[in-house]
């Protein structure tokens, strides 16, 4: 009964095994399946084309993922090379800068030793140290004094003329008072001394940082441009130094005196370096002031 059982049973199951044996060959004929073209598995085509949508977001996600950091890292090396090019560029202009004042500050030099040999005296250079802001630069302070044998009213001289007189003096320091100044005054001629006749003292005005010539007769020939000099009878300074250019002339006439502005050639209210010219006028001889016909010899 047992045996008639198994073999009714084994019937019964029969299709079932046949079915699963086809199945299995089935998948084990797609398994080593082969594409004609490209001799590729088929299943293993089937499952790439399953999951390469999934491949596709994972790699665009991953791709984006390592552009975003990339972007970080060059943006952070991008500004530190950015600074250092800053910083290199803020380097060479402070160079720059520094070649330029050293080439002016020896053109400036050169200019003041060429004074030395226009006008034959010694001098001594010096720098200017402080201004006296109260009075529109009126007097500066520079750093010679006594022990570089600087005198009181010495002319001081820049590259483009007289800068003013020494009116005080310490060892190491001098004030100048500015041909400027109110209080400030020089004989001066229009032209060479030799050729013109329009003579006259100069006097400053101040706060407009001009100069005035005084008592040049309206009958002399002055107009704008003309070259004011020195004329050495001052008892301050050397004939033939700059003083300035007339920029205005109210012609006078033959009673009155032309009206004469000048704008100063050195340039005042930018020194930095001047000379101290060692020059001592010359003694003018002691009027004599007896009376005539007097015999001096008596007491």
């Amino acid at each position: 009964m047992a045996g008639i059982r198994t073999e009714r049973e084994i019937r019964q199951r029969a299709p079932i095994w046949l079915a699963v044996l086809l199945l299995t060959n089935l998948v084990i004929m797609a398994a080593d399946a082969r594409e004609s073209g490209t001799r590729q598995r088929l299943i293993r085509v089937w499952i790439q084309a399953l999951v390469s949508p999934a491949q596709s977001i994972s790699s665009r996600a991953s791709g984006a993922g390592t552009s975003f950091i990339s972007q970080i890292i060059n943006f952070r090396q991008s500004a530190v090379e950015n600074d250092r090019l800053k910083e290199q560029l803020s380097q060479a202009r402070l160079e720059l800068q520094n070649t330029h004042q050293t080439w002016a500050e020896n053109e400036r030099l050169k200019a003041l030793l060429s004074l030395k040999e226009k006008t034959g005296y010694d001098q001594v250079a010096a720098r200017v140290i402080a201004r006296d802001s109260s009075i529109w630069f009126n007097t500066v302070t520079i750093n010679r004094g006594s022990s570089n044998g600087v005198a009181l009213n010495m002319p001081v001289v820049a590259a483009g003329g007289i800068v003013g007189r020494v009116i005080a003096l310490s060892p190491w320091t001098a004030q100048v008072m500015l041909i400027t100044d109110e209080k400030a005054a020089a004989g001066a001629i229009v032209g060479q001394l030799s050729e013109s006749g329009a003579v006259g003292p100069v006097r400053g005005l101040g706060e407009n940082g001009l100069i005035e010539m005084r008592y040049v007769s309206g009958l002399q020939n002055v107009k704008v441009g003309d070259y004011i000099l020195t004329t050495g009878q001052d008892g301050i300074y050397p004939p033939g130094l700059a003083i300035g250019e007339v920029i205005q002339v109210k012609n006078g006439t033959a009673t009155q005196p032309h009206q004469i502005l000048i704008k100063p050639s050195a340039k005042l209210d930018q020194l930095e370096e001047v000379a101290v010219l060692l020059y001592h006028a010359p003694q003018r001889p002691v009027p004599d002031q007896t009376l005539p016909n007097v015999d001096k010899t008596r007491k």
